[in-house]
């Protein structure tokens, strides 16, 4: 078989495999998420087999472990986040009348410097973005969430077999590293393992790095809002910090919620700046100290075509497409800067003549 025959089939298989993972992509959410887990807890059990530890019993305890600490963290945190979630609810349409109230009474203050026209138009604006409109667009927005993966089987497959996904992919994981290597192609297969290792080390710095970000940030802003007695603070705080594995975005949107129930809460007051002085604070640190020492530049993935990555793989597949998102822009990235290796090396960008041009 010629070489660019062997790039058709490949590429073939490729869409055949991307085809079938779109066509079940409604019952993969749990899947997915047992795989990232045995991913993510590998390097636990092979620090346990090197103890002496048979891999079965290292997978069983890091998943009883998990489970145990999910359990207690639903016993802790539900009770009170549901609270604060049903109240903050609750609360949505009163906000949005306060916050409108407010941007008419600054209308009113500017009277002097706009024409009646201008007037009417921003009173027309705030009208809609602050009414009916603007609760309209709210239900959707959840409605959509909920729909595109959080919907009820989801959830439950989460609760019973993500776990057991995540046991046996766990205790299986060598040997299932061990087959696919089997697969390789003989005479590409040294290419094909460093490529797959530069992956890995994007990857897990990445993945690893960003979630002990998110949960140091969520706990920072929980903290920081509970000392200003903002009103669900808490899932405010831990909102903004599950958020935060989208560079800027995140941060960005739990700014402006803060922003927002503060000044419902406390009107025109020193709490709101604290509020805005908690979230730059929190965005300080994670510049500045967090994100340089847990993620680092060493991975290679921009915060733009993080963003990007993201945004389209929730266009795509809803919650599923979000955590497939960072690792298809790894290896997108690591096979594109393999490529452009290649070209850099190649006759083609040298020229006719060689080195010497």
């Amino acid at each position: 078989m010629t070489a660019e025959r062997r790039v058709i089939w490949t590429a073939a298989g490729v869409a055949a495999f991307v085809a079938a993972l779109w066509a079940v992509s409604a019952v993969l959410l749990p899947f997915v998420v047992g795989f990232a887990l045995a991913y993510l807890f590998d390097p636990w059990a092979d620090a346990l087999e090197r103890r002496g530890v048979p891999r079965w019993l290292a997978a069983t305890l890091i998943a009883a472990t998990s489970i145990l600490v999910v359990v207690l963290a639903v016993l802790l945190l539900v009770p009170l986040l549901q609270a604060q979630i049903m109240d903050f609810a609750a609360r949505v349409p009163r906000y949005f009348e306060l916050l409108r109230g407010q941007a008419m009474g600054l209308l009113d203050l500017a009277r002097a410097h706009l024409s009646a026209e201008d007037i009417a138009a921003l009173r027309a604006r705030i009208g809609s973005v602050a009414g009916p409109d603007a609760l309209a667009w709210v239900g959707r927005t959840l409605g959509g969430l909920w729909g595109g993966g959080v919907a009820f089987f989801n959830l439950l497959s989460l609760l019973f077999i993500t776990p057991l996904v995540a046991f046996y992919l766990l205790r299986d994981w060598d040997g299932i590293v061990a087959v696919v290597d089997d697969w390789l192609p003989r005479d590409h297969a040294p290419v094909i393992r460093a490529q797959l290792a530069a992956v890995d080390r994007v990857l897990s710095g990445f993945v690893r790095g960003q979630l002990t970000v998110c949960l140091v940030l969520g706990v920072f802003y929980a903290l920081g809002l509970g000392l200003v007695r903002l009103d669900f603070g808490l899932v405010i705080g831990l909102a903004t910090g599950l958020i935060s594995f989208v560079p800027v975005f995140g941060t960005l949107v739990g700014f402006a919620v803060g922003i927002g129930v503060a000044l419902v809460q406390f009107g025109f007051a020193w709490q709101v700046a604290a509020v805005a002085g908690v979230f730059l604070a929190g965005q300080a640190i994670e510049g500045n100290f967090l994100t340089p020492k847990l993620v680092g530049s060493r991975v290679g993935l921009h915060p733009v075509w993080t963003i990007f990555a993201l945004l389209a793989g929730g266009a795509l597949a809803g919650f599923t497409g979000l955590l497939l998102a960072v690792p298809a822009a790894a290896v997108i990235g690591v096979l594109s800067r393999f490529a452009v290796a290649r070209w850099v090396a190649s006759d083609a960008y040298r020229g006719d003549d060689g080195p010497g041009t």
